[in-house]
């Protein structure tokens, strides 16, 4: 059970608002905070190469922390500035070609989907749509119909940016291994939340943020990559962190995932991550996704009750994110009115998940996103504040 005096005590933030919005940019702890500030204290005193020479035990110990968290070993972890940033690297890496297939489902997030697009029409490759099941996850019945050997990569959002479903990875990850597929998952909205295990859930490659449910800085994410697909990859771009020049025209990359980071990064960002992965850890991850679960299943009970209000989750199986419209009043306008009740909300637009959206003719919806310092009675207030927007 969580200490939630200590955890209210490490969000100062949380006590001025209802905040709803983890699945956007979630507010960091104290811990995650006095990390940062205490390591761009440090560069100002000593310069950046000195201040990160002296951490390198931390530097090595935040990737250490994502794998504990995923069941992967350090040496699979790769770091970046974000989750849009692992999942492009990785997607570059993987070899394509004309005749190539490419499988993304109905809930693919744009930046992927413009990705897959871009690269697809580079080289001649086709991008294909997994339809969705009547429940609204993606159909594993349909997946298996559509693959064969031409497809080199499926790819796989786990929680969708605009609601509350979770899609079946495993049975994915089993159905494209059978005929050679390489599996990206994005993790992006799963990380912090639910249980993300790569020894579960049989993925090649996983991309995460560190800024949503992990509660980590912005400018921070991490790539999971397999050690057994190291072989089939070679990334886009290379420096001298990511490969060494042994000869004038030779160099040989990093036999781990350090081939898809480069040598510049955010340190004091980059610890805050890893504190804000120690921090989950601490608290105890199933503690947390249980807690979590619970608000988000308490709040979609509360807003049922409301009738001119909508939710909008799909999915047999729901997690924190939870989606709805207001009769009458555009999401927006929701976002702002609730904005100026000291409540925190984002809205979800259909150019994000343009797939899904359109197939149920949605514009935009309302995101609320409980985490789990979040209480009851926020919860109960933020429905009280909904009820007067009508």
């Amino acid at each position: 059970m969580l200490d939630m005096a200590l955890v209210r005590a490490d969000t100062p933030g949380a006590a001025g608002q209802v905040f709803l919005d983890s699945a956007g940019s979630s507010l960091p702890p104290l811990p995650v905070l006095d990390t940062v500030i205490g390591h761009l204290c440090r560069e100002a005193e000593v310069g950046g190469y000195r201040a990160a020479n002296e951490r390198l035990e931390d530097l090595a110990a935040v990737k250490e922390a994502l794998a504990a968290l995923i069941g992967a070993s350090a040496e699979s972890i790769a770091l970046s500035d974000s989750a849009t940033r692992s999942w492009s690297d990785f997607f570059h890496a993987v070899p394509l070609r004309a005749g190539d297939r490419v499988l993304i489902s109905e809930v693919e997030y744009a930046s992927n989907a413009i990705a897959v697009l871009q690269r697809a029409r580079a080289v001649g490759a086709t991008v294909e749509v997994v339809p969705s099941d009547p429940a609204g996850q993606l159909d594993v019945d349909a997946l298996a119909t559509m693959l064969d050997e031409r497809v080199r990569l499926v790819s796989v959002v786990h929680v969708p940016t605009n609601g509350g479903l979770v899609n079946p990875v495993r049975a994915v990850a089993e159905l494209s291994h059978d005929v050679g597929a390489l599996v990206l998952l994005d993790a992006c909205q799963s990380m912090g939340q639910l249980p993300v295990r790569v020894d579960d859930l049989g993925v090649d490659a996983l991309s995460g943020t560190g800024r949503k449910w992990l509660r980590a800085p912005r400018g921070t994410g991490f790539l999971y990559v397999a050690p057994s697909a190291f072989g089939r990859l070679e990334p886009a771009a290379l420096d001298l962190h990511s490969a060494a020049w042994t000869a004038p025209d030779e160099f040989h990359m990093a036999a781990d995932a350090r081939r898809f980071e480069f040598w510049e990064c955010d340190v004091a960002a980059r610890l805050g991550l890893g504190r804000a992965a120690r921090y989950l850890l601490d608290l105890g991850p199933d503690a947390v996704y249980g807690a979590v679960s619970e608000r988000a299943a308490g709040l979609r009970e509360r807003l049922g009750e409301v009738p001119f209000v909508t939710v909008r989750d799909l999915g047999d199986q729901q997690c924190g994110i939870v989606s709805f419209t207001v009769d009458g009043v555009e999401a927006v306008e929701v976002r702002d009115r609730l904005a100026a009740a000291s409540v925190t909300v984002t809205v979800s637009h259909r150019s994000s998940t343009l797939l899904d959206m359109r197939r149920r003719r949605l514009d935009a919806v309302v995101r609320a996103s409980p985490h789990y310092f979040v209480t009851e009675a926020d919860l109960d207030r933020f429905v009280q504040v909904l009820k007067g927007l009508r």
